[in-house]
């Protein structure tokens, strides 16, 4: 580590420890106290006063730098950064319970120009129909379904365009507020950042020897031998099945060495669905999702019928 690169390693929430010092008491007016109330925070500001959102502001940038995202630099002449912002997302299991606070620096994509600094931005992504289908074919043969997520998955998309943005609130660079990131990778938001994933997803399994499907982009298969593996991809969430256990644990490994994976074990929940595998059948569910669309209208409390 040079010089340059370790001084600016205690920059990490700098400008927060500034105005929250978590020694001293913070004075919050009574409007301030009902946006705190609210679980997931709206803007930078409601979210500096939390540790947990803090944490996984601090996490995201984490990961950021360490798969070399971008660079700082100065904005050449002509061109303009895009801003960027925090979004902040509570993570529930299948029962509402609150797992993660995940922050995510996103991009403000929707000044970018085509032509100018994107070009192609659509990337597929495997359809409900062809999940149940997949869920339906595994139950079938007693095949294990699998689901693996991939840690920051956009920021693996390599950009062919050049893209600045604005340095992130919490995470300015004392003395060099004037200067911008230059992507190297994609960023959330940008509207070229699935398709710069999706590219580099495809280019790494077809090196592993699969095959795409021709009639659903987003689902692979390999042979080896009398075994098959299948994967299905939306976007950061893999669903694996095969003829056996070690050749899915053989996928994960490989795919553990590519990329930051979360190993999440049989598939238990995807896409508001939940999955109760059994041998020779499959249980799948809502009834989560359900609750939560009664508690919205405000209906939780009505008398239950046997025909909905």
């Amino acid at each position: 580590t040079t010089q340059s690169d370790s001084s600016e390693q205690p920059r990490k929430f700098r400008m927060l420890n500034e105005v929250y010092n978590e020694s001293e008491p913070v004075e919050l007016d009574e409007d301030e106290l009902m946006l705190l109330g609210v679980e997931e925070p709206n803007s930078f500001d409601q979210a500096a006063v939390d540790r947990a959102w803090q944490k996984a502001m601090e996490v995201e940038i984490n990961a950021i730098e360490r798969n070399k995202t971008w660079k700082l630099v100065e904005l050449p002449t002509g061109h303009k950064a895009i801003g960027v912002k925090w979004v902040y997302k509570l993570k529930r299991d299948a029962n509402g319970d609150v797992v993660k606070h995940k922050a995510r620096l996103v991009a403000k994509g929707y000044v970018q120009k085509k032509g100018v600094d994107f070009e192609e931005v659509y990337a597929p992504v495997t359809r409900l129909e062809t999940v149940k289908l997949l869920l339906a074919l595994a139950a079938k043969n007693q095949w294990e379904v699998h689901h693996m997520d991939v840690k920051s998955a956009f920021l693996n998309g390599e950009l062919q365009e050049i893209v600045y943005v604005t340095q992130p609130d919490g995470f300015i660079q004392e003395g060099k507020e004037h200067m911008v990131y230059r992507l190297i990778k994609a960023l959330y938001g940008l509207r070229q950042a699935p398709r710069a994933w999706y590219a580099k997803l495809n280019e790494y399994l077809e090196e592993l020897g699969f095959v795409k499907c021709p009639y659903e982009y987003a689902v692979y298969t390999k042979r080896e031998g009398n075994e098959v593996l299948i994967v299905g991809v939306y976007v950061d969430d893999l669903l694996i099945t095969g003829t056996s256990i070690d050749i899915i644990s053989k996928f994960k490994k490989q795919m553990k060495e590519k990329f930051e994976m979360s190993d999440l074990g049989k598939l238990a929940y995807y896409l508001g669905i939940e999955v109760d595998q059994q041998i020779g059948f499959t249980k799948l569910k809502q009834a989560a999702y359900a609750k939560k669309l009664l508690e919205k209208a405000g209906l939780s409390s009505c008398n239950a019928v046997k025909y909905p």
